[in-house]
């Protein structure tokens, strides 16, 4: 029998070159948000670790190796953590992540733990990378660890409001439906957190959405909640667009 190892491996060759190859940005699942400076890619990596691409930037929200391989994403350009849980602050993908001239805000408790990173307090406003980044409170109130003992206490974390172009986008951190969380105006995408018993449950999500309205609604940090209770609680809400995406 007649064989053709060159030609073979010319064809297996081609092959190769047509079979796409995907990068771990690639793979990830990603959303588009528009804005009038150029779009906002949304990666959820997992759990309550997302990262933003802006603008030639790469924003990180808690990276944590557990939930991700970061090994070959982006370097950041920001990074910010919303409170100094293992599961939000993990100094080893910081170190992976970070370039020399990256910016790292940070609550009072993680710079303490860390040693380093620009604190921001509740309330506070700063403009990184000509992003504006607004401090939301971010605590129990019902939920507690024990006795008079929240999971989160007040003061202690922050959710974030980042302005890309046009676009107010509000990653929630741990919280539960705080007074905080419910005055916010105008804000375009929101991720709140929803799993027992430490932040919130679908219930909770959903006042909270009720009262400040934001237009596209992410349920992230779920764990085992059904994110369908979410989509059924908000139902006559035609304003409120929920958007569940898989969050290991």
């Amino acid at each position: 029998m007649n064989s053709h190892p060159i030609l073979s491996l010319s064809v297996l060759g081609v092959l190769f070159l047509l079979v796409p190859c995907f990068s771990p940005v690639q793979a990830m699942g990603k959303d588009t948000i528009a804005t009038g400076s150029g779009p906002v890619e949304v990666g959820f990596i997992g759990h309550g670790s997302l990262v933003f691409f802006f603008q030639g930037k790469t924003v990180y929200i808690d990276p944590v190796a557990a939930y991700g391989d970061y090994s070959a994403l982006p370097k950041a350009d920001l990074i910010l953590l919303t409170h100094e849980h293992k599961d939000h602050l993990d100094p080893q993908t910081l170190s992976l992540i970070r370039k020399k001239d990256s910016v790292l805000i940070v609550t009072r408790a993680c710079a303490d733990r860390l040693k380093e990173g620009t604190v921001l307090e509740n309330g506070d406003v700063k403009e990184v990378l000509e992003i504006s980044i607004r401090a939301v409170p971010a605590y129990n109130l019902v939920h507690m660890r024990s006795e008079g003992q929240p999971y989160h206490p007040r003061g202690r974390g922050n959710g974030y409001v980042l302005t890309f172009g046009d676009k107010k986008i509000y990653v929630a951190g741990d919280t539960e439906n705080v007074p905080e969380m419910k005055a916010l105006r105008d804000i375009d995408v929101a991720f709140l957190p929803m799993n027992l018993p430490y932040t919130m449950t679908p219930e909770m999500v959903a006042d909270a959405a009720a009262a400040f309205r934001p237009k596209i609604l992410y349920p992230y940090h779920y764990g085992d909640t059904d994110p369908q209770r979410l989509r059924d609680l908000l139902k006559d809400e035609k304003d409120i667009e929920v958007r569940v995406r898989t969050l290991r």
